[in-house]
């Protein structure tokens, strides 16, 4: 892969070269790879396949989390959420004991090694929230809770220019990776004004169904947001909101 300079850029092919654009800017690169019956049958390239469908895998379980909690994400992730999740959910696939390379999932794996991702890098939570705050999932109950102490805003959330309110959201989402199916319950506090003022604890619970083994992702974020003769107006596009995943829950609880 190479970056074309200069005044012109091209788009197109010309010869056994592609040129092309994406976010990092204009691109170019030689035709080649390996014919793909080859791929398909040389047992030279079984750890390619294997890798290759494992791979696959995980974009498939990386998009079906994504796909659980899209109402948010439409509020705070950034351009690269989905190849950074598929990088993290490949750690997952591998992470499956239970299966032969090749066949490993992200049912069987450790889905825990998630806690911790930042859907949006331009708005990371640890670097916007500075108040403790403690979260917990109670698969017998299905609620998932975030409780965030007594707080004075303009102390402890580092608000962009321009914000004037903000507002704190939970979500859990039990997602069935083999079934490809979800269950999402959000929670979210009222607009909050970033000053000097002291806030009461807030506790925010959101819950899901008790049936089925299946993980349970507590996602935590912050809303920033401007108001205006009275209304409320998202800030940016949500360009500098947060939203993490601040607990999971992968145990399967034993008889009593």
């Amino acid at each position: 892969m190479a970056r074309q300079k200069g005044i012109i850029k091209l788009k197109g092919k010309i010869g056994d070269l592609s040129f092309y654009k994406t976010k990092d800017g204009y691109l170019a690169r030689e035709k080649g790879g390996i014919d793909k019956e080859r791929m398909k049958n040389d047992p030279a390239f079984q750890r390619t396949r294997e890798n290759g469908a494992e791979f696959g895998r995980a974009g498939k379980a990386g998009r079906l989390l994504r796909t659980s909690v899209r109402p948010l994400l439409l509020k705070a992730a950034d351009g690269r959420v989905a190849s950074r999740m598929t990088r993290e959910m490949v750690k997952v696939v591998k992470s499956d004991t239970s299966n032969d390379r090749g066949q490993r999932t992200a049912s069987e794996g450790d889905v825990e090694l998630l806690k911790g991702f930042e859907f949006n890098q331009n708005g990371k939570l640890n670097a916007t929230m500075y108040a403790p705050f403690s979260a917990a999932i109670d698969r017998a109950s299905g609620e998932a809770t975030v409780n965030i102490p007594g707080f004075i805003p303009q102390n402890t959330f580092a608000a962009p220019g321009g914000a004037t309110h903000m507002r704190l959201i939970v979500a859990a989402s039990k997602v069935d990776f083999e079934g490809e199916s979800f269950d999402l319950d959000t929670d979210e506090s009222s607009d909050i004004a970033i000053g000097p003022q002291s806030e009461s604890a807030i506790n925010l619970t959101a819950t899901v169904p008790t049936t089925g083994d299946f993980p349970i992702f507590l996602l935590f974020g912050v809303e920033f947001l401007q108001e205006v003769n009275g209304t409320m107006y998202p800030l940016k596009n949500g360009a500098y909101n947060a939203l993490a995943l601040v607990e999971i829950d992968n145990t399967i609880p034993g008889p009593l």
